[in-house]
């Protein structure tokens, strides 16, 4: 499993317990900074991932599709 997959899984999980309602509000708290945690790098791992696909390519130059 990459690192993309498993940082999926973990906000989709936390997602649920949170969409669950069965937190307490300090618990629900946590959950949702979690979340965001998640969704930072959730973020910055796209982009390694983008720069990395397009590391070949001269600057400026997009691919057509």
């Amino acid at each position: 499993m990459s690192r993309l997959d498993s940082l999926i899984d973990e906000l989709e999980q936390t997602a649920a317990r949170l969409r669950a309602g069965e937190l307490d509000s300090d618990a629900a708290a946590q959950a949702v900074e979690r979340c965001a945690e998640l969704a930072q790098q959730l973020g910055a791992e796209l982009d390694v991932q983008a720069r990395a696909a397009t590391a070949g390519e001269p600057p400026g130059q997009e691919k057509l599709l």
